[in-house]
């Protein structure tokens, strides 16, 4: 079953085109990684598919729903969530609070009911801490609930935001370059993290990223775009040998 399916995405602005026709598909509990020299369209693409920009033309469509039209916060509601490739946490806010947030767009207070009906409120804002929690563990950052997100290490709040992005209960969750800034030894705990959140919780994973190494560990099928056009699409052991997609990357030597 296809979650995810662009066909013939365009995005232009003013005479220049970042995504050019493109053409994919990404299938449920894939881990599937969208690649390409810096200035591809890969950030453009994600940006089309969350809802952060509308297409000039074709189509998303996610789980039979068309999202052209979609604000990004309806699009989160439907079941996608992401990270950024810059950071953007509330880096006042706790590790905990920052991850409670997340659930916003599953619950049900507003400010009458805040008026109304604090009780209520109250057991749901207790349900939310507990649920966030236990996504910090799960992540293995629980030690720093109580830090404020901007004092954090550079990993954790890459691993962070991901929490929070996993708290708005995804069904396609997507990784803008998770793994920049990161160590060789972080690097390792993201790729088994990548790994488990899809064969644990059973979402699919569909990232950007530059760090090949990440890329080949845990990659199903792979896109290449290259000058806002696909390049490439298939097994990553196919891209891996892809003469086109090897040009692309260090020059034809000419």
């Amino acid at each position: 079953m296809n979650v995810l399916e662009l066909n013939g995405l365009t995005k232009q602005f003013g005479g220049i085109t970042a995504v050019n026709n493109v053409t994919f598909h990404v299938e449920e509990k894939q881990i599937f990684a969208l690649i390409g020299p810096n200035g591809a369209g890969k950030t453009t693409a994600f940006n089309l598919i969350s809802g952060v920009y509308v297409p000039t033309s074709g189509t998303v469509t996610f789980c039979g729903k068309t999202l052209n039209k979609m604000k990004p916060n309806r699009i989160v509601k439907e079941g996608i969530a992401r990270t950024f490739q810059n950071i953007r946490l509330f880096g006042k806010m706790t590790a905990l609070e920052n991850v409670m947030t997340g659930f916003t767009c599953r619950t049900k207070a507003d400010v009458f009911s805040i008026v109304l009906r604090p009780g209520k409120c109250r057991k749901e804002h207790d349900a939310t801490e507990k649920k966030a929690l236990e996504i910090l563990d799960y992540i293995g950052i629980a030690d720093f609930k109580d830090e404020q997100a901007g004092s954090l290490a550079y990993g954790h709040q890459r691993l962070l935001e991901i929490a929070r992005a996993l708290a708005c209960q995804p069904k396609l969750l997507m990784l803008d370059e998770p793994a920049a800034g990161m160590n060789k030894a972080e690097k390792q705990d993201l790729i088994k993290l990548i790994t488990k959140i899809r064969d644990e919780l059973g979402i699919t994973v569909m990232l950007v990223e530059h760090d090949m190494d990440v890329i080949m560990a845990i990659s199903d099928m792979i896109a290449v775009l290259n000058y806002g056009s696909l390049l490439a699409f298939g097994p990553k052991e196919d891209i891996q040998n892809d003469t086109a997609v090897i040009e692309a990357y260090l020059g034809n030597g000419d």
